[in-house]
């Protein structure tokens, strides 16, 4: 039987991976992040240590956060590969790339997953991890375990696909969203509107699938007859997105994307989004109140 995971590797030392280090430090792993600034590093959350070379003993399990390249990323399992031959499991923090083509020169395919965190990585409660080709069950199973430790909530998915679960809805409605924008159809302003107002709380509360169950499946049914064959279905990523990017609109740090940031202070709206999805999350967890007897389904077996 595997044993548990106790010690933990971060490798690359950005946002992200200060977020997700500081989870398992302050949760008893032995952590240890991988950077080529490891002497100069003055933020490391108590708990941490850098280090500018790989460790002689293996850690349990490693988490590349390096930059969304499929190169730079093989490099990284190359190296891992060479300096533990039967060694860690290794992670990628990869968000969108195809985990089978990133594993594709690894020796040992059979040790590689995903992780998949969301910012910021410290306060939002759900990681998703993913198997790759070749990874047993029980190794996915001991990575959710320790994500459990750390007191995330991980979605657990066996079969590798690119995007994971979250990502592959999110991008769904944003490829409307877009179309909609483009076409004329809604403003930037009124997509964000119903989104907050309308979608989300909803969700909050019952999720995606629960809510035509209580809605009622008939008349969803109905509804994806008529609006399914209207929806904007290409395999092409949107024009003016791309074209806002090319361009530098890249969003709050360049101070426009699809709203005005000028004048904005960039830190500051970082932090006050953390804060508030901090109290959000702690309201949905303790504010609303137990649910009331007899309200709650059961699962049914998967077929």
């Amino acid at each position: 039987m595997s044993t548990s995971i106790q010690t933990v590797l971060i490798y690359g030392y950005g946002v992200m991976g200060r977020g997700v280090a500081k989870t398992y430090a302050e949760a008893g792993f032995t952590t240890l992040v991988k950077s080529r600034r490891a002497g100069a590093l003055a933020d490391l959350p108590a708990g941490v240590t850098a280090v500018e070379r790989l460790p002689e003993t293996p850690p349990d399990l490693v988490i590349e956060f390096v930059p969304e390249d499929s190169r730079v990323k093989q490099a990284v399992y190359a190296e891992l590969e060479a300096a533990y031959p039967d060694g860690p499991l290794i992670a990628s923090g990869t968000s969108g790339l195809d985990l089978v083509e990133l594993s594709r020169k690894m020796k040992r395919r059979d040790r590689f997953l995903g992780v998949h965190y969301f910012m910021p990585a410290d306060v939002a409660p759900v990681v998703e991890v993913m198997a790759g080709l070749t990874t047993s069950r029980e190794d996915v199973d001991r990575v959710a375990d320790a994500l459990r430790r750390t007191g995330k909530e991980p979605v657990v998915l066996y079969k590798p696909i690119v995007g994971f679960l979250v990502n592959r809805l999110q991008h769904a409605i944003l490829h409307e969203a877009y179309y909609l924008i483009e076409a004329g159809v809604a403003s930037v302003e009124d997509i964000d509107h119903a989104a907050r107002r309308m979608l989300a709380p909803r969700m909050c509360l019952n999720g995606l699938i629960q809510q035509k169950d209580i809605s009622g499946l008939k008349i969803h049914a109905d509804a994806q007859e008529s609006i399914v064959p209207k929806l904007f279905h290409n395999a092409v990523p949107n024009p003016m997105l791309q074209t806002m990017v090319a361009l530098g609109r890249t969003g709050l740090s360049a101070g426009k994307g699809f709203y005005d940031w000028s004048g904005c202070d960039a830190e500051g709206v970082r932090k006050q989004a953390s804060s508030q999805l901090a109290k959000l999350l702690e309201f949905l967890k303790n504010g609303i109140g137990a649910p009331a007897p007899r309200t709650q389904p059961k699962r049914l077996p998967r077929s």
